[in-house]
């Protein structure tokens, strides 16, 4: 379906699952036995952003989960429902019906998008959650943001789609039938390594941006997160710590530290790693780094 990792020792499984009268797409990989790790995409992104760091986890041990949430990837592209209790009540169901909470002890992984999910389902579902990792994100209606009539140039290229993606309907006119090279566009602003990101690379994301609904739902996600409906829950959430170890890990030329500065004050046992000349996107600029962060946090 995808293309494969190059490690060719771990085999990936693709398999589909009804959630709810969702179809929801993931990859699994490592020991049916082995504590299972929840790893969540974000935007514009899908399970394809976790390949390198699969293998490592796998080799370690672990039962590996890569999710396309609802709207990305392969899974469904629903017209509606893309707030972070929505989206983080179908990943407890789908944790359910995989059995993935049973020992209590799942672990979750989450970068961008995924992270605002993987947020609310540790806020939402605490007993679902053993420990929850973050990468390089902001998180609606909690993380500040940049405040400014007009952002520094750097400000700007981080921080642009915050505005533009949130606009009913014109994303998706400027970008329909430029999907290709408006991807190529965003991994090379937002990548301190831009040259991971391979012709390859770009024609898989493309492939399932394409896909009937991937640009509608991608922005929706925007949309329905910075809603006022959306914005408050979470700062509902927010009034209470949350009590499992959370790591976060931020570009240099991402987030940096601002990721960990916030989780301090919303969750009672928080480190933090900036991974140097990395940029946004985490898992594929540094996956030895982030895989080696991830295997020393989690417990065996």
């Amino acid at each position: 379906m995808q293309p494969q990792p190059s490690n060719k020792e771990v085999e990936l499984h693709h398999k589909l699952i009804d959630v709810d009268g969702v179809r929801i797409h993931y990859v699994e990989a490592g020991a049916a036995a082995g504590a299972p790790i929840l790893l969540i995409p974000g935007w514009p992104e899908s399970w394809y952003a976790w390949r390198d760091i699969i293998p490592t986890l796998a080799r370690a041990g672990r039962r590996v989960i890569a999710i396309d949430p609802r709207g990305m990837g392969d899974s469904a592209h629903p017209a509606q429902g893309f707030t972070p209790r929505i989206v983080a009540a179908e990943i407890h169901r789908f944790a359910q019906l995989l059995g993935l909470t049973k020992d209590a002890r799942l672990d979750v992984a989450a970068h961008d998008v995924g992270a605002w999910i993987a947020y609310a389902y540790a806020a939402d579902w605490p007993a679902d959650v053993r420990t929850l990792s973050l990468f390089d994100a902001a998180l609606p209606g909690i993380s500040p943001l940049p405040v400014s009539d007009i952002p520094s140039d750097e400000v700007n290229k981080r921080t642009w789609h915050f505005a533009f993606n949130r606009i009913p309907d014109l994303p998706e006119i400027l970008v329909r039938g430029h999907e290709r090279e408006y991807l190529a566009w965003l991994f090379a602003q937002k990548a301190a390594r831009p040259w991971v990101f391979t012709p390859a690379v770009i024609d898989e994301y493309t492939r399932t941006y394409i896909q009937p609904g991937g640009t509608r739902t991608a922005f929706a996600y925007y949309r329905e997160s910075f809603s006022r409906e959306a914005l408050d829950a979470n700062k509902a959430r927010a009034r209470t710590m949350l009590e499992m170890p959370v790591m976060t890990i931020g570009g240099q030329y991402g987030v940096g530290a601002s990721l960990f500065n916030t989780m301090q004050g919303i969750a009672k046992n928080v480190r933090g790693h900036v991974l140097a000349d990395c940029g946004h996107f985490v898992m594929e600029e540094c996956p030895d780094e982030v895989a080696a962060h991830l295997i020393a946090f989690i417990p065996d």
